[in-house]
């Protein structure tokens, strides 16, 4: 029996640089969150990877402002950011929860199903994808 986990996922882009980052960091927090852990590793796995430059705009990546939909009737815009900066008044959420490793690499147009921390699957759609322009220089 097929889990949803080896449910067919659209493909991911992720800058080489940034894939180094997310390694470490999912690397580092395997032991405090291993299930996110082990999820951001599988996308980070499949990813295709080019230079953090060539990143088209319309891919989700780190500090980058995110409009999507869900299949709950949800329209949410959110920010992906490292753990340290999530704040979810203010519509930043780490890349170390389920919907933030879902969000990673995905550009606009795309959907995925996901697994929230209650077990149930969800899907998601990205609608638009804006970056942040400084958002990288300061790693």
């Amino acid at each position: 029996m097929a889990s949803s986990k080896t449910s067919r996922r659209p493909a991911i882009t992720i800058g080489k640089g940034e894939h180094g980052r997310l390694t470490k960091l999912a690397e580092a927090h395997a032991s405090k969150n291993p299930d996110v852990s082990d999820e951001l590793l599988q996308e980070l796995e499949r990813a295709h990877l080019v230079e953090d430059a060539l990143v088209p705009p319309d891919v989700v990546h780190m500090g980058s402002a995110v409009r999507f939909t869900s299949d709950l009737g949800e329209d949410k815009q959110v920010t992906l950011v490292f753990p340290a900066e999530a704040d979810i008044a203010e519509g930043k959420i780490s890349i170390l929860t389920p919907i933030g490793v879902a969000l990673i690499g995905l550009k606009r147009g795309q959907s995925i199903d996901w697994t929230a921390r209650d077990g149930r699957t969800h899907r998601l759609t990205v609608e638009t994808v804006h970056a942040s322009e400084d958002f990288g220089k300061a790693l």
